[in-house]
């Protein structure tokens, strides 16, 4: 384990806090669980357990209210758990919400609590300043000359007032780079924090975000610097309590073992789910033993991270410490929790069983049930495997990070939509029409195979799970592995319609599906129809931009639009632009004519304007210099084009949607767009908007299609 320091304030030598915090939002773990954590910790020579779970209402909401004798037995019982196993049991309470920090009477309030916590045997404490509001109350206004101020006032008193011990942590409000104005080395909160908070009090820190991707050395010495000691970290890699439909059982990673001695520890804030967190501890601890346990220059493990991405650590591998996890892990899968539970079906079982049968079994003695020839097989359940649960942590990762499985099965989803033309699609004409070569076609056939073979070992892993013997592990489980089965049952299904091997399933592939066919929920609605939601997937096409944003047109434009204007001419014609019939909307992409007043708008991504969506409220004028008659119940006429690198046909439709919803606005009562006949891009677009339909145009040119919709 990673080396004690000695204190700057004390002289005494402290060792590096490592552990876990229970900090997230969420059913709090049972006394009986965290029990079996300390237990744990233990065993993988982990020291420290922070009690900080934000909905019991006396850490937090009711902070001032003193525990009744019956929660008090219970606290009294899990502090002595801690204490036999060697855990430094870390109270945390949270009075930050609605504090008087300039109130003697607060003050003494939280002392009396503190003081009634350490009666039951609690000798290291904590105060969080976390999410909370930044805004003084007028009373603390006028006695602090910041927020900082008043926050560090009453730790260090209350530091002071439990005779300054050992092991006392401070979190706060700016608990991670991104929220430091202007930055870290410049932010005048935590420069407070640092010259005036007593040096015996740790400060917690989160990195670079709330939940950080990498955690770096030189990160950790610029935050060092400002606060004057070194932090403990409150790693979030795992924790959950911010998206019901993710978990994460990937190992902990990207952050250097040379991270260790430039920090004072590190506490891992997990999943909520208790049984899930297996993988995220037994790694953390690994990580930890990876540096510190030297004797004659040798680690205590042996965790090269050669097997691992070019310059990964040379002290610690994840992929190793993964495997380490899941093997210890398999044995409590395959161990019976409760009385009477599931076991693995072997040839003992058909013996009669032993006097120390559960009680409550009434099938002692009972003739075993042998099937006929024409009799269904019995069932039997396959014992849960190390690739199993490989397989578990891969499709459940990291919040930055599918694991490789899961990459590879996207990847391999991707390749064969896109090369849907290989086999034949029943979506499209055109593409059906499109000539590829046998070679292509064996290609992607093998692909499919290799893809279905990954899909059949996630319903075995799901079949696996659901009849291992520990059932409080599958519990926390089924929800997760129940989603990701009917996300592959579905890409399966996809990709058998697309090589015709099944037909479209009335219920997977329908336009109407059943409400286990989708992904529902309201909150996943309002992300999705707000403009700048973005493409936050882990899997992006390369190059994929992470946010588009739609604004109105202005003058400026101009030039941007030309461009994408004539770019999309010379590519649907193979020819100069000049060769293809003139369009009215020309002169609207072209500059010659200007959008009525609000009846333009803009796509822009990362890289610029990358689409245009324009409108004429009333193209009667334009329609006549071109020689052409207007369709009577459309007078208004609409022009869209994309850039080819906009591949997502989201952002398109919310532009198109949003000129129309403008049109109706200014008065018109119906639209007409025109297209040139070679323009299946933007016809198919506009067809499966599912309001624009085709008109016949008398006079027209033969190679100029119409569309039109009513407002």
């Amino acid at each position: 384990m990673p080396k004690p320091s000695a204190s700057k304030a004390t002289g005494k030598t402290r060792r590096f806090i490592s552990g876990v915090v229970e900090g997230f939002y969420g059913r709090p773990w049972t006394m009986e669980q965290r029990t079996e954590l300390f237990q744990r910790e233990k065993k993988w020579g982990l020291n420290t357990y922070l009690y900080a779970p934000k909905d019991d209402y006396k850490h937090r909401m009711y902070w001032r209210d003193l525990y009744s004798p019956e929660e008090a037995e219970k606290l009294v019982a899990l502090i002595t758990a801690a204490k036999k196993n060697g855990v430094d049991f870390i109270y945390a309470i949270s009075p930050g919400l609605d504090i008087t920090f300039s109130n003697p009477k607060e003050v003494a309030t939280l002392k009396r609590k503190l003081d009634q916590v350490s009666g039951f045997g609690c000798s290291s404490f904590s105060l969080l300043f976390d999410d909370i509001e930044t805004e003084m109350c007028p009373a603390d206004k006028q006695a602090f000359s910041s927020f900082a101020h008043a926050q560090v006032a009453v730790t260090n008193e209350v530091f002071t007032h439990l005779g300054q011990p050992d092991t006392f942590l401070f979190c706060p409000t700016d608990y991670c780079a991104a929220f430091c104005t202007p930055n870290v080395s410049q932010s005048a909160y935590l420069h407070t924090v640092g010259e005036n908070l007593l040096p015996g009090i740790d400060v917690l820190w989160t990195g670079p975000k709330v939940v950080s991707h990498h955690i770096t050395v030189e990160s950790i010495v610029e935050v060092s610097s400002v606060l004057k000691r070194a932090p403990v970290i409150w790693d979030n890699i795992h924790a959950n309590d911010y998206d019901p439909q993710r978990i994460f059982m990937g190992p902990y990673k990207d952050r250097p073992t040379d991270l260790i001695p430039k920090l004072r520890g590190v506490l891992t804030n997990p999943n909520c789910e208790y049984h899930p967190n297996f993988v995220a501890i037994h790694t953390l601890a690994t990580w930890c033993r990876s540096e510190g346990g030297r004797v004659g220059g040798q680690r205590d493990v042996e965790m090269s991270g050669d097997d691992d991405e070019a310059g990964s650590d040379p002290c610690y591998s994840p992929k190793r410490a993964l495997t380490l996890a899941l093997t210890d892990w398999l044995q409590e899968f395959l161990s019976t929790d409760q009385p009477g539970g599931p076991r693995p079906l072997n040839p003992t079982h058909l013996k009669k069983e032993s006097s120390d049968e559960e009680p409550m079994q009434t099938d002692v003695g009972d003739p075993v049930y042998v099937p006929s020839s024409g009799d269904n097989p019995l069932f039997t359940a396959e014992p849960l495997t190390l690739d199993d649960l490989q397989l578990l942590s891969e499709l459940f990762y990291l919040p930055y990070e599918h694991g490789s499985t899961a990459r590879t099965m996207l990847t391999e989803l991707d390749w064969l939509k896109a090369h849907r033309e290989a086999v034949g699609d029943a979506e499209t004409e055109m593409v059906r029409s499109v000539c590829v070569g046998t070679e292509m076609t064996a290609e992607w056939r093998s692909r499919a195979k290799c893809f279905d073979v990954m899909c059949v070992a996630v319903f075995t892993m799901f079949n696996r799970l659901s009849n291992a013997p520990n059932r409080s592990i599958l519990y926390d489980l089924y929800n997760y592995i129940c989603d990701i089965k009917s996300g592959v049952t579905l890409a399966r299904a996809y990709v058998k319609q697309l090589g015709g091997q099944s037909r479209p399933s009335a219920q997977v592939m329908t336009d109407d599906p059943e409400p286990w066919g989708f992904r529902g929920g309201l909150s996943g609605e309002f992300q999705r129809m707000l403009p700048c939601h973005g493409n936050r997937d882990l899997f992006r096409h390369p190059p994929m931009t992470s946010v588009y944003s739609i604004r109105p047109f202005c003058p400026e434009d101009k030039t941007e639009i030309q461009k994408i204007h004539m770019e999309m001419q010379r590519g649907e014609a193979k020819a100069p632009a000049a060769a293809g019939p003139v369009l009215i909307s020309d002169g609207l992409a072209g500059g010659q004519l200007s959008p009525s007043p609000n009846c333009g708008l803009v796509l822009e991504d990362e890289r610029g304007v990358c689409g245009y969506a324009l409108g004429l409220t009333d193209a009667t004028a334009a329609a006549l210099n071109n020689q052409r008659t207007l369709p009577g119940d459309f007078p208004s006429l609409v022009t869209m084009q994309l850039h080819p690198r906009v591949t997502d046909p989201a952002p398109a439709r919310r532009m198109i949607g949003s000129l129309l919803s403008l049109m109706k606005t200014s008065g018109s009562r119906g639209v007409f767009c025109e297209l040139r006949q070679g323009d299946r891009r933007m016809f198919d677009f506009y067809s499966k908007l599912g309001s624009f339909t085709t008109l016949k145009m008398a006079g027209w040119p033969q190679d100029v299609v119409a569309m039109g919709t009513s407002l």
